[in-house]
């Protein structure tokens, strides 16, 4: 590629359909109010500073419907795919919900991994900028259980987010009173109510209130679920977004066909000399990719930093703390980190390597649209990648562009 390409990076809101279905429970169709923005939603002063503090201008569809709801005290089911605003529909529930005149833990959020833990914690600790009063903690796999423990001692924690493991000895051990615990969400329940957590989640279940408010967030198929949060939910609101109902439109999706994988670096070259620089994520599929990579960026000086699951917690939690504050604008990674990167100046994001399963097309480019942002995804493809290339089209019934040669032109549009 002589001279590489650059283009216009548009708002990327994948955006769901007009006939998003809300169901009470299995009961009835009962309307939920939607509220098309957030000053609709009765939030607290602080806590509306905060929202658009972080970057929101507009809540998105389902965050139209679920938010209510959740403020409100209903339990929550939802099925929708990742980049609908899932996380943020919750944080926010939970932080109107929460009373910090009340010195006991009143919110509970599972993730399935540390990775998820830590962003949404990163991502409540932004919303509540404004909420001091508010404690929040985190407890997750890699560190210290007296630190938390400690933090718990000498003030309350209202709101706690954890991975199932650690959070389960704190409460069963008496670290953390559960007691009094209004809210407990479940953030990707399809792999917290999987035959390795189930056990967990239930028990952590067990020490709440009977009557607390459970809100349940997956991404997977409503049957795949359904019959155990069941068991733990009390005539949900249910919010289900099929695979039918998820539309790419916004989403400026590119190719560019770089024939053999020794191509790919000095691709990549160009499209860094020509393209500014507001904020990238690139995808690799291993942590060789990854370094190599990185070593050829910073070999052109470019500022780039890098993140798997080979390094120590403690490097990966200053890395994602740079990038997340803009202080590092390039970051390299494998997909350990493709449901939790949800950085405000991620414009664009780079395929270096084809995700191994169709699903993590959409987790991947997903992560550049919370905040309704431009942003733009570039897929690097060889000869051996055009089976999934294809594959992902046909799923998501989408049309991938080829990059074209003007590319530059319509950057500066």
């Amino acid at each position: 590629m002589a001279t590489a390409p650059t283009f216009e990076p548009l708002h990327s809101q994948p955006v769901l359909s007009d006939d998003l279905s809300v169901g009470d429970g299995d009961i009835d169709e009962t309307p939920i109010e939607m509220c098309k923005t957030f000053e609709e939603m009765s939030l607290k002063d602080k806590l509306l500073r905060g929202i658009f503090s972080y970057g929101f201008k507009a809540p998105s569809l389902f965050q139209q419907k679920a938010i209510k709801p959740i403020v409100c005290g209903r339990d929550v089911f939802a099925q929708a795919q990742s980049g609908l605003g899932k996380t943020f529909s919750f944080l926010i529930g939970c932080l109107q919900i929460v009373d910090p005149s009340q010195h006991f833990t009143q919110a509970v959020i599972i993730s399935p991994t540390r990775e998820l833990a830590l962003n949404t914690f990163y991502a409540m600790e932004g919303l509540a900028k404004f909420l001091k009063e508010i404690n929040i903690l985190r407890i997750v796999g890699g560190e210290a259980v007296s630190e938390a423990a400690q933090k718990v001692a000498e003030a309350p924690q209202h709101i706690i987010v954890g991975t199932p493991h650690r959070l389960l000895h704190l409460i069963a051990s008496e670290v953390i009173d559960a007691s009094h615990v209004r809210i407990f969400v479940l953030d990707e329940a399809d792999e917290l109510l999987s035959k390795e957590y189930q056990d967990k989640i239930m028990e952590i279940n067990s020490y709440f209130p009977k009557n607390v408010q459970t809100v349940v967030m997956t991404s997977a198929r409503i049957a795949e679920v359904n019959e155990i949060t069941s068991q733990i939910q009390h005539d949900p609101i249910q919010i289900l977004t099929p695979y039918d109902n998820l539309s790419f439109d916004g989403i400026r999706q590119f190719y560019v066909d770089v024939l053999k994988e020794e191509y790919k670096k000095e691709v990549l070259f160009d499209l860094f000399e020509t393209i500014p620089i507001a904020g990238y994520v690139i995808f690799c599929n291993s942590k060789g990719k990854v370094d190599l990579v990185t070593e050829a960026l910073q070999s052109k000086k470019f500022k780039v930093s890098s993140i798997h699951g080979g390094l120590e917690k403690e490097d990966r939690d200053r890395i994602m703390k740079n990038f997340r504050e803009g202080k590092s604008k390039v970051l390299v990674t494998t997909d350990l980190l493709e449901r939790s990167i949800d950085v405000q100046h991620v414009s664009i994001v780079v395929n270096y390597d084809m995700p191994l399963d169709v699903e993590s097309y959409i987790h991947r480019i997903g992560r550049s649209d919370y905040h309704r942002r431009k942003s733009n995804v570039i897929n690097m493809v060889t000869e051996a990648d055009e089976k999934m290339m294809k594959e992902i089209q046909e799923y998501y019934k989408i049309k991938i562009e080829e990059l074209p040669a003007n590319i530059g032109e319509l950057f500066k549009k």
